[in-house]
């Protein structure tokens, strides 16, 4: 979806056109598939990370354009709203020191977000939902100006028949409201780690991803708040489902297949399997013709582009033209500092290779619909939420990260011969956070119950934390 489009205006042969095409780049991804022409390099990893632009009063900016046009930086973006901005960083191939590495690169593009934030008037938030945000914030003319915004927003309306989306989210509090645009997804920012995976690899990864959703949203929930309501742990998991609410064909809002899911089994023998399952169940949303030749799997990706697996197959390009897959793991909220999301992604690194060790049949230890079901439960609850894990006995999420996680992510990292010293310091922020049970979301919960539902308070002192470059677990109230 970051490719922009020239026309948000479509016709029915527009639709024809661009399936054909989508059918052709589907067979040409299942012959190199079996013909084994991919690149086959292993745990190669890059980092999303969406952020918020806020004002002096920690209510959300709408000046991602001026804000861009200043910075001048190819690895960093806008994003739907006028209020977020996204950083890239460069891919690391995963040896030595390359979680060290990825710090420094997202700790100097964050520097740079900041110092222009500042320009403006204005400062950068990384959290998963801005406390302050009210329903106003996201009216269309805070949706930022490409084109590929404004046409996903009128088909997603189209293919709803003028339904309204509806948010309806039940926590500690009561959510309900209805909206006419898909600006909602714009209050749901979140870390995105790319992972690069070989094609003999890729099935597995796949499945270990989904198995790790759970103890990886409820590690890093920060988002308890939504227009005033205390909700789940990570508000931002129901908050984009509904946002972008459709089906698949056999009904514009309400079809089997939800664009905007955990998905809807394991992966039985191919990678391919979800890229069959874009063409055949989402009906086509942004049919624009590009002037690429079937080889570069262009529409492809663009319509896989508009299915929001919480973990996504991607297919790219290497430098010398080759085609590469990887497994984008969006479970995450933003924030809430740049030592936390490293710290994040390490562990999650880790398990992911611990768990490539084991025999296939050991990631259907549990069926698709325990592990949903544990993904939901570690959203709303977080650390405290009770799941069932491989061998079908229940934990709570911390009581697992402590007992049997944290040591396989250790292993895992082990394995993937990264530095000694990285790996004790970096899962020692996530041992110190266990410890005392302190990720984001809980940070903010705490605050709210010490100073009161204030949230530009709230914002404030959160923002000012985050600065600081601590991770969360030693902030103070």
């Amino acid at each position: 979806m970051g490719q922009e489009i020239a026309d948000s205006q479509f016709q029915a042969h527009d639709f024809a056109a661009f399936y054909q095409r989508l059918k052709a780049e589907t067979r040409c991804l299942e012959e190199w598939l079996q013909e084994e022409a991919f690149d086959t390099q292993n745990w190669v990893c890059g980092l999303e990370l969406e952020a918020w632009l806020v004002d002096q009063h920690h209510q959300a900016a709408p000046i991602n354009k001026a804000f861009l046009a200043g910075l001048q930086h190819p690895q960093i973006v806008p994003e739907l709203a006028q209020f977020n901005i996204e950083l890239n960083t460069r891919p690391f191939v995963l040896q030595g020191q390359a979680l060290r590495q990825l710090q420094v690169e997202l700790a100097t593009l964050w520097q740079h977000c900041q110092q222009q934030a500042a320009r403006l008037d204005s400062q950068v938030l990384m959290i998963g939902t801005l406390p302050t945000a009210c329903e106003e914030d996201f009216h269309l003319r805070n949706m930022s100006s490409l084109q590929r915004y404004y046409a996903l927003n009128e088909q997603v309306l189209r293919q709803r028949e003028g339904r309204s989306l509806k948010l309806d989210i039940l926590g500690r509090e009561h959510l309900q409201m209805q909206h006419h645009s898909v600006m909602l997804e714009a209050a749901t920012t979140s870390v995105q780690i790319h992972l690069q995976v070989a094609p003999h690899l890729a099935k597995r990864l796949y499945n270990t991803c989904l198995l790790l959703s759970a103890p990886m949203v409820g590690l890093g929930a920060n988002s308890p708040f939504l227009f005033g309501k205390s909700l789940w742990e990570d508000t931002r998991i129901p908050l984009f489902e509904q946002a972008v609410e459709l089906g698949g064909y056999a009904d514009a809002a309400q079809g089997p297949l939800h664009r905007v899911s955990f998905g809807s089994a394991y992966i039985d023998e191919s990678i391919l399997e979800c890229f069959t399952e874009n063409m055949l169940h989402y009906p086509v949303l942004l049919p624009t013709m590009l002037d690429q030749p079937i080889e570069k799997l262009a529409h492809l990706q663009m319509h896989n582009g508009t299915v929001w697996r919480w973990n996504r197959p991607l297919v790219g390009f290497s430098e010398n033209g080759q085609p590469h897959l990887r497994i984008e793991h969006r479970v995450m909220s933003s924030g809430p500092s740049v030592i936390d999301v490293i710290a994040n992604t390490a562990v999650f690194l880790g398990l992911a290779r611990r768990f490539s060790d084991t025999p296939p049949a050991a990631h259907l230890g549990l069926r698709f619909a325990q592990v949903r079901d544990n993904f939901y439960q570690a959203a709303r609850f977080g650390l405290s939420a009770r799941i069932t894990w491989l061998e079908g006995q229940k934990y709570t999420l911390q009581q697992l990260w402590e007992q049997q996680l944290l040591p396989a992510a250790e292993r895992g990292l082990q394995l993937l011969e990264l530095d000694a010293d990285d790996i004790q310091y970096y899962l020692a922020i996530i041992a110190a956070r266990l410890h005392n049970g302190q990720n984001g979301a809980v940070w903010q919960r705490h605050f709210v119950q010490q100073h009161g539902a204030d949230m530009s308070a709230l914002t404030a002192a959160y923002a000012f934390n985050q600065h600081s470059g601590l991770p969360v677990h030693a902030w103070h109230i």
